[in-house]
């Protein structure tokens, strides 16, 4: 029965992910809900090793259906990879506390702009082309690489918005783009939990099927219905961060 709850849970965190990230409000929870037992370190390595496999099949979906800039795209993804490294130790050096508190206001801000700009994110008009576009791609890889693997939540939607707001792109373009990156800060991630053990790797294996199944089927949906659609996913998405880090950060 564990095993069922934490695949279908895998598969729901897969679907919600490969659009707009968030998967790990439903797979994290489930996680420590279904085993209260497990050091925190391996479910969150347990979680990532199944995560990661789903973003990357999301990727593979945009990329095949929308097309990705792969000659941005590839550096910046070393330099997020190498950003989760950096982040994941930095976590063993310094206190994160400020970020918990600070996150759901940023959150709101995110939010309300994206309210507030109705036409954000309908349109794919990139801003920058050749060194300018790598430049600020790269920019993107490396700062969340280095939040994601310092703190973590949210990083998907990050990927997502910045995309959208700096670089130009429609929400359909930019989930694409995020997830690849995304799957770079998560194999950063993985290699650091891993090394150290605390993965439940015949449990990962397991859930990293139903993930990878979710992903699919939500780029496809993703796909389908387009950038308006995706925005809307987005907003519902960040309003469920929020509640979740505000949550976290003042009333646990």
């Amino acid at each position: 029965m564990e095993v069922l709850v934490l695949t279908l849970a895998s598969l729901f965190a897969g679907f919600i992910d490969s659009i707009v990230g968030g998967g790990g409000l439903i797979l994290v929870p489930a996680l420590f809900s279904v085993l209260p037992g497990t050091a925190p370190a391996t479910l969150l390595g347990t979680n990532k090793s199944a995560s990661v496999w789903g973003t990357a099949a999301a990727a593979a979906q945009f990329h095949h259906r929308v097309g990705l800039r792969w000659h941005t795209l590839l550096p910046a993804g070393a330099l997020a990879f190498a950003g989760s490294l950096a982040g994941a130790w930095a976590v063993t050096v310094v206190p994160g506390d400020f970020l918990r508190k600070l996150l759901p206001l940023v959150l709101v801000a995110l939010l309300l702009y994206t309210l507030a700009r109705k036409d954000l994110g309908h349109h794919h008009a990139p801003r920058f082309s050749g060194r300018a576009e790598l430049l600020a791609t790269c920019s993107i890889g490396v700062l969340l690489g280095l939040y994601d693997g310092f703190f973590g939540p949210g990083t998907g939607s990050f990927f997502v918005f910045l995309f959208v707001r700096w670089l130009g792109y429609d929400f359909l373009n930019a989930a694409g783009s995020a997830k690849l990156l995304n799957t770079m800060t998560n194999l950063g991630a993985l290699l650091l939990f891993g090394l150290k053990g605390h993965v439940l790797w015949p449990l990962a294996l397991t859930m990293a099927v139903a993930n990878v199944a979710g992903s699919v089927i939500g780029a496809r949906v993703a796909i389908r219905h387009g950038a308006v659609f995706v925005r809307k996913v987005f907003i519902v998405v960040v309003g469920a961060l929020i509640l979740k880090t505000a949550y976290d950060a003042f009333f646990r």
